[in-house]
């Protein structure tokens, strides 16, 4: 009676089979890498002759390009880096939001400050607005640096229509301004109106302030000269 056949053992055949799989991946991904680089390659000098033959072509159109270019580059340097501030648009989401009336009374105080300092950034004298504001401010909300040296320090007020801005806040803004925050000039700006005892106040300094109602704030922001003049 002949033995039965012993069956052969696959264990020993199967790091085999793996090791190749692993082999021929490892291949395909060398293949694929090489065949990206010269088609990168090949890209190039297509590009770089294209460059080549249109300088032969077109040198003046071609130099007016690439100057615009390198404009263009160091442009956008200066902008990134805060050598420049470009104004803001008069349109857009961002325009419509921050430079509405009526969006400055759904606002937080604090979101105000902001604002305002945004629209005094759209005009070419101001070198800088910085937000100052907090529970210290001694009255100063923005802090204005304008391109020829002055200093404005702005208070922010923003108040419903029916709560208007009365004489203690012209007070408090002539008593630190200058004395405190070395400032040239200062503006109050609000959303609503100035009490009448609050102009009278601001009338009989020596220094008034220039004070910005909601209507002011308006011609501002459609365009106007700004409220501190020249």
């Amino acid at each position: 009676m002949a033995a039965p056949a012993r069956r052969r053992s696959t264990r020993s055949r199967r790091p085999v089979t793996r090791r190749r799989s692993r082999t021929a991946r490892s291949r395909t991904a060398r293949r694929r890498t090489r065949e990206t680089a010269t088609g990168r390659l090949i890209a190039a000098v297509i590009i770089l002759a294209t460059v080549v033959a249109a300088i032969r072509e077109y040198p003046v159109t071609v130099s007016v390009v690439a100057a615009l270019a390198v404009a263009a580059a160091v442009l956008l340097l200066l902008v990134r880096t805060g050598r420049i501030n470009l104004p803001a648009l008069p349109t857009g989401v961002r325009a419509d939001f921050t430079h509405s009336i009526a969006a400055y009374h759904h606002m937080t105080g604090t979101q105000f400050e902001h604002a305002i300092a945004d629209l005094a950034r759209r005009e070419p004298a101001v070198r800088a607005a910085t937000v100052s504001g907090g529970a210290n401010d001694r009255a100063l909300d923005v802090l204005l640096q304008l391109t020829d040296g002055r200093r404005i320090a702005v208070q922010c007020k923003r108040y419903a229509p029916s709560n208007r801005v009365g004489a203690p806040v012209i007070y408090a803004v002539n008593g630190t301004y200058r004395a405190y925050h070395r400032c040239d000039q200062a503006l109050i700006v609000t959303t609503s109106t100035f009490t009448p005892a609050a102009q009278r106040a601001n009338a009989e300094l020596d220094h008034p302030l220039h004070l910005v109602d909601g209507r002011a704030l308006g011609r501002w922001v459609s365009g106007g000269r700004p409220p501190w003049g020249g």
